[in-house]
């Protein structure tokens, strides 16, 4: 029953890894808030207990896979394993076209984003393994699958993620393990502001433009789907592919 899984979320810290991770306590999961920031996984962790819910919140950068094994070893010493990884930390810094773009941003958010989401991968499949089964969803992004001027290292961070998602997938079904991508859209946070007002300027008020916790039914759905269900599929909250 998913109410007696254990789950590790990273970008825990606020917009949709706060809402995820939420949305897991209040169905009984237990979580552990993974971010950068010790004081906003630390919110994160608190809110969840005040609504009854069970979590611990563990400092990590994804950049470091030492720091990643951490992350694990950590989860399960004080709740005995996992079963379910949201990989959904991430940044966006580098907005200018190629030509002026800063060669060191643009290698952050391929840091981040993609080898970030490789290093949780790796270390989260050994204690996966020893479950018998598990979840891995990785936040993906519509501009993975198709491009957009000024992002073109978000959009290739994703775009990464995206096959990362396909070959883990066909490594782990042997194991019981599931891999898909949950493209969330346009959502209302801080990372994705200029992208909707970029959006809206394009195509209008067409598109659906989503609070954080609008995410959260489909990473439940995610989480919640039989060991023989879906994967190495890309499930999108986007109203259209524009």
């Amino acid at each position: 029953m998913i109410q007696e899984k254990i789950a590790v979320v990273t970008g825990a810290g606020r917009g949709i890894g706060r809402s995820i991770a939420l949305g897991f306590a209040e169905t009984g999961i237990r979580v552990c808030c993974a971010a950068r920031s010790h004081t906003e996984i630390q919110e994160t962790a608190s809110l969840i207990k005040e609504n009854g819910g069970q979590a611990i919140a563990c400092p990590t950068d994804v950049c470091s896979f030492e720091a990643s094994k951490e992350l694990f070893k950590f989860t399960v010493e004080h709740f005995g394993g996992v079963d379910i990884v949201v990989i959904g930390a991430g940044i966006s810094i580098d907005k200018k076209p190629i030509e002026e773009s800063d060669p060191e941003a643009w290698r952050q958010e391929i840091e981040t984003n993609l080898i970030g989401a490789y290093h949780t991968a790796k270390a989260a499949i050994p204690h996966l393994k020893r479950r018998g089964a598990g979840k891995i969803i990785i936040i993906g992004s519509g501009l993975g699958h198709r491009g957009i001027p000024t992002r073109s290292a978000y959009a290739s961070s994703k775009a990464g993620s995206w096959m990362l998602t396909r070959v883990l997938a066909q490594e782990l079904q042997a194991y019981n393990i599931s891999v898909n991508e949950l493209i969330p859209g346009p959502v209302k946070t801080v990372l994705a502001q200029e992208a909707i007002t970029k959006l809206r300027s394009q195509v209008g008020d067409g598109e659906w433009i989503k609070e954080p916790e609008d995410v959260v039914p489909l990473a439940l759905f995610l989480a919640n789907q039989p060991d023989i269900g879906p994967t190495s599929q890309s499930f999108s909250l986007m109203r259209r592919d524009w």
